[in-house]
């Protein structure tokens, strides 16, 4: 299924491009949300009509995620967590604890943008990502350390 994209997509492309897709993701995810249009006559000429009021919504989004991005250069969580003696976490970090740490932090993100590349279940240092826009990346560190000293 062809659909008109409504703004900047990572995988799929940039703001109007028409993208080919299942029509499952198109009619369950994209159209739903307001991501896309399907891509038909009309709304081509519908969406030459509000181009420009997308476009500027999409600068304003761009520029937001950078200034946060530049608000969150050099920033580190750290997270206290239950540990046995040997540093290994009765359960995991995981994407709430560092979004709650962040808002701590006075940094606002979503849970769905927190990119851990593994599981983290044992205290020390953790490189992590946090993806505030299609193409604007955060690097955040994550320390974890044991909430009581072992005796």
């Amino acid at each position: 299924m062809q659909v008109i994209l409504l703004e900047k997509n990572e995988k799929l492309g940039n703001l109007g491009d028409i993208a080919n897709v299942k029509s499952g993701y198109a009619r369950n995810f994209l159209i739903p949300q307001g991501k896309a249009k399907p891509a038909n006559k009309s709304n081509m000429a519908a969406f030459e009509t509000i181009r420009a009021e997308l476009e500027a919504k999409e600068a304003t989004a761009l520029s937001d995620a950078q200034a946060k991005e530049s608000a969150m250069t050099d920033i580190v969580c750290t997270i206290s967590a239950n540990a046995g003696e040997e540093g290994k976490l009765y359960g995991s970090v995981s994407p709430a604890d560092i979004v709650e740490n962040l808002l701590s932090q006075g940094i606002e993100v979503e849970k769905r943008d927190i990119n851990i590349p593994e599981a983290i279940r044992n205290t020390g240092e953790y490189e992590i990502t946090v993806s505030l826009y299609a193409e604007v990346v955060v690097p955040v560190k994550v320390i974890v350390i044991a909430a009581t000293e072992p005796e």
